[in-house]
């Protein structure tokens, strides 16, 4: 304690003191709540306004394409052109301004996150929380990528039970569950996460869920192995390998001013990771094709006369479109990237 009163009159006057900060924390309470009015009415106000704006600009893009199509004069005249370049130009900008704003303003949630947290509002309103919230994910996802390894680690050489296999598969898919839901959060304060690496974290939640319905078995053994090796490379060493380089990647570039403050590491390749982390590559088209490999394997096993489990062909499937999803994405910006450099000569 700060100070403790020993006789009547100290604790009178004690007493006295906390009335009069009672009555402060009460005044600046009031304070608070008249504030937070204040902020709720001018979000609101700020929303319709942009919502107003985004309206005019709309009709106002239809309004100058009449103008072009149904000019009288044959066409219009070089100054009246570029007064209609500049308002184009002004409003990409403004389009970007827009979405600026509103990264701190309340929005409704999408769809996966209103069936799992209702309406709650989940935007951040300052560049404090929000850069917290995105370095706790990307902790998150550290920390969960080393327990995971040792898991698998665990269940591939040291033990096999099925139990223990189920806890693991599990842990899967309240790892990835957890991620879906994080990245919803991120992506309605302003992070910009491609649609397929948002996607792919679905289909592993799903694929997750399979495996750990999988009954004990002989078709299950028969993959067992496999699948958790799998988990090794690709959920432990590359997983890593991407947040450790990524991360010291995107530091880098936000410093320069070349990449946005949300911006989040991803399990994949992205436009950003040219300059420095093309050497990832090898490891990430290897793990594209294991994922191939293990879709190969299920349909085959699904053939087998002794096959009755139908977990077999799900996990088929997923993994299919896993390495559809992840080599095709990553094969196209590989090409994007090459065709923009092949540019760059013409263009000079």
């Amino acid at each position: 304690m700060l100070f403790s009163p020993t006789g009547l009159s100290e604790c009178l006057r004690e007493w006295e003191d906390l009335e009069k900060n009672h009555q402060q924390i009460q005044d600046t309470h009031r304070l608070y709540k008249q504030k937070l009015e204040e902020v709720t009415k001018l979000q609101d106000s700020c929303s319709s306004a942009i919502a107003r704006q985004r309206k005019r600009l709309k009709e106002l893009i239809v309004s100058l394409k009449e103008c072009k199509e149904n000019h009288s004069t044959p066409k219009l005249s070089p100054e009246d052109m570029d007064a209609i370049a500049d308002i184009k130009d002004s409003m990409k900008d403004r389009a970007n301004a827009f979405s600026e704003m509103e990264a701190f303003l309340p929005k409704k949630n999408g769809l996966y996150l209103t069936l799992v947290l209702g309406n709650v509002n989940v935007t951040l309103l300052n560049k404090q929380s929000k850069f917290a919230y995105k370095d706790e994910y990307e902790k998150f996802k550290l920390i969960l990528t080393v327990i995971l390894f040792v898991f698998s680690f665990t269940c591939r050489f040291l033990f096999s039970y099925r139990a223990l296999d189920a806890l693991f598969n599990f842990l899967l898919v309240w790892y990835y569950c957890t991620l879906t839901i994080r990245e919803s959060i991120l992506i309605s304060n302003g992070s910009r996460i491609k649609g397929w690496w948002v996607f792919h974290h679905y289909v592993s939640t799903f694929l997750s869920g399979v495996m750990l319905t999988w009954p004990e078995g002989a078709l299950y053994q028969m993959f067992r192995n496999q699948f958790l090796t799998y988990c090794l490379y690709q959920i432990g060493f590359v997983q890593f390998l991407q947040y450790y380089y990524q991360s010291g990647c995107l530091y880098r570039l936000r410093a320069l001013g070349e990449r946005h403050t949300m911006d989040l590491t991803v399990e994949g390749f992205q436009s950003w990771m040219w300059r420095g982390l093309t050497f990832l590559l090898p490891f990430l088209f290897f793990g594209h094709f294991w994922q191939l490999y293990n879709s190969i394997t299920l349909f085959k096993m699904f053939q087998l006369p002794e096959c009755k489990e139908w977990q077999v062909v799900m996990c088929g499937c997923s993994y299919m479109v896993l390495f559809m999803g992840n080599f095709l994405t990553t094969l196209g910006v590989v090409y994007q990237k090459y065709m923009n450099n092949q540019d760059k000569p013409k263009s000079l």
